[in-house]
């Protein structure tokens, strides 16, 4: 397994992650055995950093990685955890708080949760308009000189509140959706952290399995996603045909090609493998063995370019709560969060 730094100032990790949250929560019923098989394939195959957040499934996706980690030396693996996000007992969104003291707060639960003495890195999961991005990061800084948390790390945020935050602490990566179809924090995100040595942790890289063979079967449990949607699902499927038929002359899939692709965008960027089952993780892992040409490169880019994707990452009241996406129009506004795949 290959590695990369995460960010300047941060861990060496390996140059992939495993995103937990689907084996909790939000696309539909997971097997517990197969999740915690995933999780000793992943930590097997040499992956040693492990994404969660504290809301996925209410506490659950913590409990089932405690119990997957039992036994498992400590210095083995890196554990990303986000908190914030407000829930009820029927799992609805309720708001988010990123107060010092709900900070401190999560995080003594989180830590009971996952049966360990410290977190690696610790970020919101999302910017809470009502709580200045200082007073959020100097409570996680307060927790990294005691020991609780290693490294701050940042969600869904803007080039702005990255620079305000990293000015308190540094910063070491930012958790953000990044793909072949989603590529919006080129424009000022990616070079503001370059610039700040912060990496990437991408996920959506498969844009919740749109960028697969399984696309329409995806659909069922997604549809709340405008890019399942009918009226758009029909064309993101000619693109990705298009897609298909260039990982098809690599002898790749089109997770394979998606992976390698995030992968080729600079050492900054590690891509997290979001599989609940082994199967998945084996196929993205592929994606390790390809090497993309800049003519195939090109050739990406022109497939995307002459289609197109059809819809939005999120609905339009989701898209107003990321201050990642001020500058494409949209600004915070509300404070409920959405989750992140």
């Amino acid at each position: 397994m290959r590695t990369r730094s995460l960010g300047s100032t941060g861990p060496t990790v390996s140059v992939v992650g495993l995103g937990c949250m689907g084996m909790s929560d939000f696309y539909g019923p997971a097997d517990r055995g197969e999740s915690i098989a995933t999780i000793h394939a992943a930590l097997g195959a040499g992956i040693n950093l492990l994404d969660t957040g504290d809301f996925y499934g209410m506490g659950h996706n913590e409990m089932l990685l405690q119990e997957a980690l039992r036994g498992v030396p400590r210095d083995q693996y890196l554990l990303s955890v986000k908190f914030g996000a407000q829930r009820g007992p029927d799992g609805a969104w309720l708001g988010y708080d990123a107060r010092p003291a709900a900070v401190k707060t999560a995080l003594a639960y989180t830590l009971k949760r996952l049966g360990v003495d410290h977190i690696d890195v610790y970020r919101p999961a999302r910017l809470d308009p009502n709580v200045p991005i200082e007073e959020t990061v100097g409570a996680i800084a307060e927790m990294i000189d005691k020991g609780y948390v290693r490294h701050l790390g940042l969600s869904e945020v803007g080039a702005e509140t990255i620079r305000r935050a990293h000015a308190v602490h540094p910063v070491v990566d930012l958790q953000i959706e990044y793909s072949m179809i989603t590529r919006g924090i080129e424009r000022e995100i990616l070079p503001t952290l370059r610039t700040l040595g912060i990496a990437v942790t991408a996920y959506g890289v498969l844009s919740r399995g749109l960028l697969s063979e399984r696309a329409s079967e995806a659909a069922r449990t997604r549809g709340r996603f405008p890019r399942f949607q009918a009226e758009n699902l029909a064309h993101n499927l000619t693109l990705v045909e298009a897609l298909r038929e260039i990982a098809a002359e690599k002898r790749a899939t089109v997770p394979q090609l998606a992976f390698a692709w995030a992968l080729s965008r600079g050492p900054e960027i590690v891509p997290l493998i979001g599989a609940r089952t082994r199967e998945r993780l084996r196929e993205a892992l592929g994606a390790l063995e390809l090497t993309l040409s800049a003519e195939e490169l090109e050739r990406i880019d022109r497939a995307i370019a002459k289609r197109g994707a059809k819809g939005d990452r999120y609905d339009a009241h989701a898209m107003k709560t990321l201050d990642s996406e001020k500058g494409s129009g949209v600004g915070v506004q509300g404070s409920a969060p959405t989750p992140d795949p």
